[in-house]
């Protein structure tokens, strides 16, 4: 879900029980768009992190540090100066808006009484930190943004603030039947879009969390409900928006898989499908979500050159394949030429010398056939020209088999890489990847003094039935898995015909259950290409099965009389070990 008006809300709660009435004891810009304002309450320090950045605006209480520059911004120093020891006294949110209000007391250079406003707005490339005095006039703010760069609203030093309603949304936590129905037929979209574009705060996934408690269809448009679902549905609306109204937040985190796939301070019904983790901090939730997603986009950054590489490879052997099938297919006709030598040598001896063409009985097919012939050369020169084109289409043939195959292998290579880096979860895994493309004669390798010490190691799942389960998560894993790790007895799987893991059980000399093999091969389907998938086709078979032939790429196997089972790639209710 994103950082929406309900989120908010639920932070606001959580920020009114930790901070209010505690005293400012330091503010910190670590970042050009971040501030770090450390408060001590009666139950202890707090630390508040804010970030007003354009792709990650943020808020939320941490245990976390930040350094700070050695001299501090401009607009930090104001902070301190103003507010430097001052009391926070409330924390609000105008109706269900993305804004944050911290009211702070503190006294001026005469000793007197003063009241600020610390403002926190939440709105994507808008975002930004407001400080204005206690007339809602602006002081300055972390970003300012001048009538060049926005006509809705000047945000500068000695401006009025106000918050800009260019949609004219209404608030969801006053409104009525009648202009619940009304806000949504004037709005010719579908259902689920005519809710959030009409009130303050609600996010895509609010809307059709509130079409879903009512068994409405969000594609259909307003104008289609019956007045009674109207009512059924404000009604929803109602008892949606009553749990904002009474503070009962659930924050969890949805996951597919290991994936966090989104947010939310309220249950989504409509996400039963994925994994739910509940918190009972919405600074922890915020603070545990994104930390996964930074990772994960540090990831991808940091494989790009990687995926460069192999992308390229992959282009290149796709197309060198495709030249050697049509190559190949030139060649498909070869054995009529050896047809035609035999068959001149057999009916050209009576011949005219300016033949040419020669019509003859095909005594293979017992179908005649018309030959061209050559007429400035004998028979016997004919038919050795058709020998000779026959028999070098015939090596050209042999040749491409063996070259197709390599190339066939060179690409579900470069593919099995492809999926490790798709599964890569830190710096360590894209370090072994690297290794092994260096190894492989992709990546040049650069001799330095200081060996690189790689601490990737498989994932580690335990089965329901108590059962240790390991994936690999490049080649070299797999490799290694199969033929140094798991002993004879344990039990192998992977995706049928598809780039992906090695998952090896370790039975222990057991009868595993279904259940394990069925746990195992989700895996298998979950670490591969065709994760995502209802239907994955595994097979599986004894680990003393799986051999590795001479010269085989690393992660390449041979494996005969295996079992084959069909499943889903749904790992949410598989434990990861520790």
């Amino acid at each position: 879900m994103a950082f929406d008006g309900i989120t908010i809300s639920a932070l606001v709660k959580e920020l009114k029980e930790n901070l209010t009435d505690g005293r400012i004891a330091k503010i910190a810009q670590p970042e050009s768009d971040e501030l770090l304002l450390t408060v001590k309450t009666p139950g202890g320090q707090k630390r508040l992190y804010i970030s007003a950045s354009a792709s990650l605006p943020l808020i939320y209480l941490t245990s976390d540090n930040k350094p700070s520059p050695m001299t501090a911004p401009g607009f930090c120093m104001l902070l301190r100066k103003h507010i430097g020891g001052g009391r926070i006294t409330g924390i609000s949110q105008p109706k269900l808006e993305r804004i944050i209000h911290i009211d702070i007391e503190h006294l001026d250079e005469l000793g007197d009484l003063c009241r600020k406003t610390l403002i926190v707005e939440i709105m994507g490339k808008h975002s930004n930190i407001i400080f204005c005095d206690d007339k809602g006039m602006i002081i300055d703010s972390i970003k300012h943004v001048s009538a060049q760069m926005s006509s809705v609203r000047e945000v500068l030093p000695g401006r009025q603030y106000f918050i800009p309603d260019t949609m004219e949304k209404q608030d969801p936590l006053n409104t009525d039947l009648a202009g619940f129905s009304a806000a949504l037929r004037d709005r010719p979209a579908p259902l689920g879009k005519a809710i959030y574009l009409s009130y303050t705060g609600v996010s895509p996934v609010a809307a059709e969390e509130v079409c879903c408690l009512a068994g409405l269809d969000s594609s259909m448009t307003a104008k289609d409900l019956s007045d009674d679902m109207m009512t059924h549905l404000y009604r929803q609306f109602c008892y949606y928006f009553e749990q904002v109204k009474q503070g009962s937040f659930t924050p969890a985190i949805y996951y597919s898989g290991s994936d966090p796939k989104d947010f939310s301070a309220l249950p989504v019904s409509h996400y039963s499908a994925y994994r739910r983790q509940e918190f009972t901090s919405v600074s922890e939730l915020l603070s545990t979500y994104y930390a996964v997603k930074n990772t994960m986009t540090r990831i991808r950054q940091k494989s790009a050159d990687l995926r460069h590489v192999v992308q390229t490879a992959l282009e290149r052997s796709r197309k060198k394949y495709d030249l050697q099938l049509r190559q190949l297919r030139d060649t498909e006709n070869r054995d009529k030429f050896k047809v035609y030598g035999e068959l001149i040598n057999t009916y050209g001896y009576n011949l005219p010398e300016d033949a040419t063409e020669l019509t003859a009985l095909n005594y293979y097919t017992n179908e005649t056939v018309t030959i061209p012939l050559d007429k400035n050369l004998t028979p016997q020169e004919n038919a050795q020209k058709y020998f000779n084109k026959y028999n070098k289409q015939k090596r050209t043939y042999e040749a491409l088999s063996g070259l197709i195959e390599d190339t066939a292998d060179d690409i579900r290579y470069l593919e099995s890489i492809s999926n490790s880096l798709d599964i890569a979860q830190n710096e360590d895994d894209l370090l072994q990847i690297k290794e092994e493309l260096t190894q492989a004669g992709y990546i040049r390798r650069k001799y330095t003094k200081k060996k690189v010490k790689i601490m990737s190691r498989p994932l580690h799942y335990v089965s329901q039935d108590g059962y240790h389960m390991y994936v690999g998560k490049n080649n070299l894993q797999n490799d290694e898995l199969t033929f140094h790790f798991a002993s004879g007895s344990d039990w192998w799987f992977h995706a049928k015909g598809a780039p992906g893991s090695h998952v090896i059980v370790k039975s222990g000399g057991d009868e595993l259950p279904d259940r394990t093999f069925e746990e195992a091969g989700r895996l298998a389907a979950y670490y591969s290409k065709n994760r995502g998938s209802d239907k994955v086709e595994i097979d599986y078979v004894e680990k003393k099965h799986v051999k590795k032939p001479n010269g085989a790429k690393p992660g390449f196997v041979v494996y005969y009389t295996n079992y084959s089972l069909v499943i889903d790639s749904d790992i949410s209710e598989i434990e990861e070990a520790d």
